[in-house]
């Protein structure tokens, strides 16, 4: 197929007869050996002759680790040796990132594009220039201490460059994705952790996209914590790290706690109180995310059950669901046997989704918010504000509440760009008739300029941080307390009341 694994094959096939031959000629002296007589002679000769099997059998094995069978180059093993020699210095890496997907289709394909890139890369690199071919799709260049850092990021920038043009294979015209990674070997380090390092960052910084990357400590050191994390998080629910805290809803115009959101905190026996900022976005990205919202929904349902009779209205729950959650085909399945576990009215749940989920163009999506709605569940759009909801949007899939992000609520009694946004969202909110919550409100100045603008439900730190249950319980009932925060007037109207 290519001329260099050609080459190198055709020349493999020889030594390997030769050795073959070699072996064949040992084994027919065995059984001369054999038939001779003396016991004493024949083991001595075996003796002999094994040593010099297995002599020949290293010698085969050392050269067929040395060149890589498809492509010709040097494999791993003569590279780390070369890297222990010189101890310090600067590798360039190269990967065809859609090499697996390519070759889970047409395998022949896949081998005709990785031998044309091999020849790209040995046609373009100087002559002496150490490469070697150490992963299915990977390759390593050596750069000693003789060659600057700044010359080897320059010519792995040019091999990107010619790597990446198109592949003719027959009528079919090929653009593989090149990724590369530079990174310098410091004296003393490991070569076997250094260069495995640099190749795990493939997988580990996918996200980043074709190009040249500097692999830096920090970046290591990075996805090494992010990978710890998850490892941690796989257990976290079996291992009961996790709890619910509940950071109450107000409505000031009647002067009351509506109810509150459940939010998710993980108290990891080592790492202590651990960021929803770090685990969340690890939760979504290593497919937890049915497994911790089921069991924040479950929780949440659990506290709120106990909850009828303590406010001077129902108290309402709000959960975050993920976009996993909402196209399971069980959601609103599970939802149903929850309500009959806990014994909770489907009134007193309130979901909120992400507004890039809420507003996605998917008719799955909004059969779903038909069977939420059908169960007497509310549904409130989070973040509102910093992604793309159409007015159609809003308008067909009936929500029942938008919260206004907190980027837009910060300081927004001195930012004219943030006001104009919260106007607008107030005003679109009562003319579609749904209801808006400010959250996010941190400072009386916050709160009193939303207040002045209509808005009238709001959830932030200025009222209340995220409680325990049993202390959530404690702020509903001292009315007294919220009032001195509020100081309003109550508008003499009823609380708002569950529906069926």
């Amino acid at each position: 197929m290519a001329i260099i694994a050609s080459a190198v094959a055709l020349g493999w096939l020889g030594s390997a007869w030769r050795h073959d031959q070699r072996l064949w000629l040992l084994s027919r002296r065995f059984e001369a050996m054999s038939a001779a007589g003396r016991k004493e002679e024949i083991s001595d000769r075996l003796a002999e002759n094994a040593a010099s099997v297995e002599l020949a059998l290293a010698t085969m094995k050392r050269r067929l680790s040395e060149r890589h069978s498809i492509s010709g180059l040097h494999t791993r093993e003569p590279l780390l040796d070369l890297m222990t020699t010189e101890r310090a210095g600067m590798i360039g890496a190269i990967e065809i990132a859609d090499f697996d997907r390519l070759a889970g289709f047409n395998p022949d394909l896949a081998e005709y594009v990785l031998t044309t890139i091999v020849r790209r890369i040995v046609r373009m690199l100087p002559p002496g220039r150490f490469v070697a071919h150490v992963d299915r799709a990977q390759f390593a260049i050596w750069y000693g201490q003789d060659i600057a850092h700044d010359a080897a990021r320059g010519e792995i920038d040019a091999l990107i460059y010619a790597l990446g043009s198109v592949i003719t294979a027959g009528t079919q015209d090929i653009v593989p994705i090149i990724s590369a990674r530079c990174a310098a070997l410091e004296e003393g380090g490991s070569p076997h952790t250094f260069l495995a390092q640099t190749l795990a960052s493939f997988a580990m910084l996918r996200d980043g996209g074709a190009g040249n990357v500097d692999l830096t400590p920090a970046a290591i050191a990075r996805e090494e914590f992010r990978y710890g994390i998850e490892q941690d998080l796989r257990g976290a629910v079996g291992r009961g790290e996790f709890e619910l805290l509940f950071q109450p809803l107000i409505d000031a115009t009647w002067q009351c706690v509506t109810g509150a959101e459940a939010l998710i905190r993980w108290n990891h026996p080592e790492r202590g109180a651990v960021s929803p900022s770090v685990f969340i976005p690890v939760v979504e990205a290593a497919g937890l995310a049915d497994e911790v919202g089921l069991w924040v929904l479950n929780g949440a349902a659990r506290e709120a059950s106990q909850w009828a009779g303590i406010g001077p209205g129902p108290l309402r729950v709000a959960v975050n669901i993920s976009a996993n959650q909402l196209h399971s085909a069980k959601f609103t399945e599970f939802l149903a046997r929850m309500f009959h576990n806990h014994g909770l009215e489907p009134g007193a749940l309130e979901i909120e989704l992400t507004e890039s989920v809420a507003s996605a163009n998917d008719a799955r999506v909004a059969r779903m918010f038909e069977e939420i709605r059908a169960l007497g569940v509310n549904i409130s759009i989070d973040d509102f504000g910093t992604g793309y909801s159409s007015f159609s949007t809003l308008r067909q899939l009936g929500f029942d509440k938008i919260k206004i992000d907190r980027e837009f609520v910060t300081e927004v009694q001195r930012r004219p760009d943030s006001q104009a946004i919260c106007r607008s969202i107030l005003t679109l909110g009562q003319g579609l008739g749904i209801k808006v919550l400010a959250e996010g409100v941190e400072t009386a100045e916050e709160y009193h300029w939303l207040l002045g603008e209509g808005c009238r439900h709001f959830q932030g730190f200025y009222f209340s941080r995220p409680l325990a249950a049993a202390d959530f319980l404690t702020f509903v009932r001292d009315t007294s307390r919220l009032a001195d925060i509020l100081r309003i007037a109550p508008a003499g109207r009823e609380p708002e009341r569950l529906t069926a």
